[in-house]
């Protein structure tokens, strides 16, 4: 059952909001305009808030859901956090877009919220924040994820693995981010 629910949970994580909904609005594929990710924030900035709300509130589903039917049928907290892995990778190497998606961040935190709300308050606190002061949402991410380990070390150790495996996913995904910043030509809002 556990397996089944991983890749069903992987096959959700690869529907790309953002991609579908520019396409039903006729507006640009979001992996060729601006930033070129299928995410939220450059959905913001190629096709608006509407879209970029739309797209932010159907990626946060999707990690989130598989998190909690996993706990309605009684998972553990850790096949839990797998699961709602799953579905993050799907967001990341999509199957229905030639394994080409976004960097995970709206996904990560659906999951999370499913998890331990309290880490996805963290988590959400912390990005709002740095965004705030550097209106710069790769910085945002990269500040925030590995932020929620060390409060799932202490409240939700079962979670520990997985969340470490996919903020390992979510800085690999923001290398090309690093780089940026380091060399200051990373992209401000």
């Amino acid at each position: 059952m556990f397996w089944l629910l991983a890749i069903l949970a992987y096959l959700l994580g690869s529907l790309s909001f953002a991609i579908l909904l520019s396409r039903l609005a006729g507006g640009p594929d979001p992996r060729v305009s601006g930033s070129g990710n299928p995410g939220a924030t450059n959905m913001l900035r190629v096709a608006g808030k509407k879209l970029a709300l739309l797209t932010l509130l159907g990626d946060l589903l999707k990690g989130l859901l598989p998190v909690l039917v996993a706990h309605l049928l009684g998972f553990h907290v850790q096949q839990q956090a797998w699961l709602g892995l799953a579905a993050v990778i799907g967001h990341l190497y999509p199957l229905y877009f030639h394994f080409r998606g976004g960097k995970g961040v709206a996904t990560a935190a659906g999951m999370l919220l499913g998890l331990y709300p309290p880490a996805a308050l963290l988590a959400v606190g912390a990005w709002a924040l740095t965004f705030r002061l550097t209106r710069t949402s790769s910085l945002a991410a990269l500040i925030a994820t590995p932020l929620t380990l060390p409060l799932l070390a202490w409240q939700q150790p079962g979670a520990l693995l997985p969340m470490s495996v996919l903020t390992g996913l979510i800085v690999w995904r923001h290398r090309g981010n690093l780089r940026d910043l380091l060399a200051g030509r990373e992209r401000h809002f």
